[in-house]
């Protein structure tokens, strides 16, 4: 295999449509720094601060996708799927060397941490170290809890909330209403995300005995929660930009439901398997639009 071909398939394991949900929240959480002074400007951001944020967030999110190839690849449950290029299941790469991906990933993730940690808060090594813990106890381990329907909130906790107050506590050394508001609208649309993704894999993960919350709410249910975790999402950044763009607002809220709108639609419309892929897509241009918004607000409000 020639080594631009086996590059390509390595970015296509890492499963790029996810990457938004690293994106989204470190540009908006660097952001909101703008609000803690009216004569703020772009000399006063720590842009160094901001880059090892992303870089960390990035490598979390890359990494995370190559461990759950390995955990569920040696599980089995990857051995017919829909989506994404699974790497071990598809027999693309070995086992071992996807899990040697993994680790070196989460070590560049971890590396970047700690270099941010002596810059801002050596209390961020411990949030990162529990950061690549959930990571990899999302399906790897004897019991992991990705198994048993806890994804979401992992999502939530640390694709969200984690992501998003930790880029602005980078810059900023405290939290706030607009960090802990952003980082829930974030936490909910990257929950989404993984929300399709299960919705997608559901009955493949029903025979297998993967209790995803999708499993567990069955169709209709899954359905009904992406639908809810999208609007939500819209829902939370509008709560959060209105003390700074009040007239505004609105208009983030409606943009974002009309963006929210086709991926919906087409989830509710009963759309399954290889039809929910482009859902990924959608979901994830609107977590970037909320966030690019979120963030035009915020630096000019």
């Amino acid at each position: 295999m020639r080594t631009s071909e086996r590059l390509r398939l390595w970015i296509a394991g890492a499963r790029p449509r996810t990457l938004p949900a690293a994106i989204a929240p470190v540009l908006v959480g660097s952001s909101i720094h703008f609000q803690d002074k009216p004569t703020l400007n772009w000399h006063d951001l720590n842009w160094l601060n901001a880059i090892l944020a992303l870089l960390v967030s990035l490598a979390l999110q890359i990494a995370v996708n190559y461990a759950n190839d390995y955990s569920d690849g040696i599980k089995g449950t990857d051995a017919v799927r829909v989506g994404p290029l699974r790497l071990v299941g598809s027999g693309t790469f070995s086992a071992g060397a996807v899990k040697r991906a993994a680790l070196l990933t989460f070590t560049f993730a971890a590396t970047c941490g700690l270099i941010l940690a002596a810059r801002s808060s050596w209390w961020l090594i411990l949030v990162g170290a529990l950061s690549i813990i959930a990571a990899w106890g999302y399906t790897g381990g004897k019991s992991p809890y990705g198994y048993r329907g806890l994804g979401e909130i992992s999502v939530f906790i640390f694709f969200g909330l984690v992501a998003t107050n930790g880029s602005y506590f980078a810059q900023a050394q405290r939290i706030n209403r607009a960090s802990l508001l952003m980082g829930a609208s974030m936490g909910f649309l990257s929950c989404a995300l993984l929300a399709v993704n299960n919705l997608r894999d559901l009955p493949k993960d029903a025979l297998v005995n993967k209790r995803t919350l999708a499993v567990r709410l069955g169709d209709a249910g899954a359905r009904n929660l992406f639908a809810a975790l999208l609007i939500f999402g819209v829902l939370f950044a509008t709560i959060a930009i209105y003390p700074v763009r009040t007239w505004l607002a609105p208009l983030l809220a409606l943009v974002g439901i009309l963006l929210a709108t086709p991926a919906i639609r087409r989830v509710r419309a009963g759309a399954h398997g290889a039809d929910l892929i482009p859902v990924l897509g959608e979901t994830g241009r609107l977590q970037l639009f909320v966030s690019l918004l979120s963030t035009v607000f915020f630096i000019f409000g």
